[in-house]
């Protein structure tokens, strides 16, 4: 299996700062979804920017399609990586569309404007995650959640062959977090390679193929969901005591926060017939 991307005990310090991370070592093959698990401040975010060439690594090495990153433009790694930051201040009121087209920028040559084809593929996106209706608003007139939208259309307008994402479904109701995580299936089943930070274990056993949990600044522990998402490895990370079950009717694994040993809830009560955990998840049980 190919290897697109290659991280070789990197690590990264701040100037004059104390090491955000260290000794991390990975690799990402194509159509893979690699999700990063930890805590807020254990450096998920500025991994990811070092992954995006922001910030370069002093550590060890990452290299992007066999090509050591630091030796590469800027402009030709955003040609094949793109990314999705949680949060960026808009000012200018550029419509939605105006805004998704700028991913088109590493492909266009220097004072040339985009074209119909730039265009089409701009509208692309933006039907492929559903925010077509507000194709037309200012960009710092629409909602937190739309606006993580864009940002994902905007990324995708760059066609990369790599996808970062941090903390992509921070900002969204329930409903567009699952949209998300649905596109990011789409995308690894067309062939794009994606890698994500998230504080929703539930996300990883949902959509990722790997996960890494980020602890004390370096991987605790990583590879397939099943394996790492354990009780264990979730009350070392956040610190409470969590329950991994596994669900029938959702065909997979799912994470149930405890307290005091039992199912936290806080005002329980009996349910007049027995409830399972299939029947809770599917809001319906047979008395």
């Amino acid at each position: 299996m190919d290897m697109i991307l290659e991280v070789d005990r990197a690590g990264y310090a701040y100037p004059r700062g104390k090491q955000v991370f260290s000794d991390i070592s990975f690799s990402l093959s194509d159509k893979e979804v690699l999700c990063i698990l930890g805590p807020n401040g254990i450096g998920k975010s500025t991994l990811i920017k070092c992954l995006a060439n922001l910030y370069r690594v002093d550590i060890g090495s990452i290299r992007l399609f066999g090509e050591d990153m630091s030796e590469l433009k800027q402009i030709d790694v955003a040609k094949k990586i793109g990314y999705v930051p949680q949060a960026h201040e808009i000012i200018f009121p550029f419509s939605v569309q105006e805004f998704v087209l700028m991913g088109r920028a590493p492909h266009l040559a220097a004072f040339s404007s985009p074209g119909k084809v730039d265009y089409a593929k701009a509208d692309e996106k933006i039907d492929l995650v559903g925010i077509r209706k507000i194709a037309d608003k200012p960009v710092n007139e629409i909602s937190g959640g739309e606006y993580q939208l864009a940002m994902i259309a905007r990324a995708l307008t760059q066609e990369p062959s790599i996808l970062l994402l941090d903390e992509p479904t921070s900002h969204l109701d329930f409903g567009n977090q699952i949209r998300v995580l649905d596109i990011i299936d789409q995308l690894a089943d067309s062939g794009l390679s994606v890698i994500m930070s998230s504080h929703f274990p539930d996300h990883a056993f949902l959509t990722s193929d790997n996960v890494a949990i980020m602890q004390h600044g370096t991987f605790m522990v990583y590879g397939p969901a099943e394996e790492v998402i354990t009780e264990e490895n979730l009350r070392h990370t956040y610190g409470i005591d969590v329950r991994i079950e596994y669900s029938n009717n959702a065909g997979r694994h799912v994470c149930i926060p405890m307290k005091n040993g039992k199912y936290r809830c806080r005002h329980p009560k009996k349910p007049e017939y027995p409830m399972t955990l299939e029947a809770t998840i599917s809001g319906s049980g047979s008395k």
